[in-house]
C-alpha cells in the first residue's frame, strides 16, 4: 500500500542553500510550518552521503508519518533507506523500470517539461507514476539546465490534461511566497519549492508564509 501523499507544499532539499543549518533541521522546521512532503536532493553528494542525508531527514520527520520522504533520482538509495518513493527526471531511469524496481508500495514522481513529456507520461501503464512535476514554471538558478520556464498558462493547461488522465500535479521552478497564489490558481495540486524555504533564515516561517499564500490549493 502506497503511503499517503499530500502534495500541497512539497519541499525539495538543497544542501548548499540550507547552510549553515543541517538539512534535517531545515526539514524539521519546514514541516512544522506546513510542508506536506519532502524530496531529498543533493546532486553533489556521493551515494553514501545521499543515503546518510536521506536517513537524517527521515529521522527528522519520524513523528510525522503523514509527510512522505522521497529521494531524487537514486533508486538504490531509496531502497536502502526504505524511503517512501523516488522522483525521476526525463534523463533518469524510465519511470516504468523504476516501478518494477520499487514495487507497488512506493511513490513515483516524474518531471514533465512539455506537452510531449506529458503525453508519454499519460501513456504509461496505470499506477506507474503518482505525481507529475511540471517544471520549471520560471527559470531558476537551482536547476539552470531546466530551461527558460513554462509560464503560468502552460502550467494550467498541463495540469488540466494531467488531471483528466488521473494524475496529480505539482509545479516547481522560481516559486516564492509572492508567486505562490498565482501558481495555485493554475489548478495544480501543490507547489514545490527549494530556495524559498532552504535559503530562508527561518524555514518554519517561510513554509507558513507559503501555505498562507496558497490556501486555495490546500482548501480543495
Amino acid at each position: 500500500m502506497r503511503p499517503p501523499f499530500d502534495p500541497t507544499l512539497y519541499l525539495v532539499t538543497d544542501t548548499e542553500l540550507c547552510r549553515p543549518h543541517p538539512v534535517a533541521d531545515v526539514v524539521r522546521a519546514a514541516v512544522a510550518g506546513g510542508v506536506t512532503a519532502v524530496q531529498v536532493r543533493d546532486k553533489h553528494a556521493s551515494r553514501r552521503e545521499l543515503l546518510a542525508l536521506t536517513r537524517a531527514v527521515q529521522a527528522a520527520v519520524a513523528d510525522r508519518p503523514d509527510v512522505p520522504v522521497v529521494v531524487n533520482d537514486a533508486v538504490d538509495v531509496a531502497l536502502l533507506a526504505g524511503a517512501d518513493g523516488v522522483h525521476v527526471g526525463q534523463e533518469d531511469l524510465p519511470a516504468e523500470e523504476v516501478r518494477r524496481l520499487l514495487g507497488p508500495d512506493r511513490l513515483i514522481g516524474l518531471s514533465v517539461e512539455s506537452a510531449d513529456d506529458l503525453a508519454v507520461a499519460l501513456g504509461l501503464p496505470p499506477g506507474t507514476v503518482d505525481v507529475l512535476g511540471l517544471s520549471p514554471v520560471w527559470a531558476t538558478p537551482t536547476k539552470p539546465e531546466a530551461g527558460p520556464g513554462l509560464g503560468l498558462e502552460a502550467v494550467r493547461e498541463l495540469a488540466r490534461v494531467a488531471h483528466a488522465g488521473g494524475l496529480l500535479t505539482v509545479a516547481i521552478g522560481g516559486i516564492d511566497a509572492a508567486r505562490a497564489a498565482d501558481v495555485a490558481a493554475t489548478g495544480v495540486d501543490g507547489i514545490c519549492v527549494v530556495s524559498a524555504v532552504c535559503a530562508d533564515p527561518d524555514p518554519q516561517e517561510a513554509a507558513t508564509r507559503l501555505r498562507a499564500a496558497m490556501t486555495p490549493v490546500g482548501a480543495r
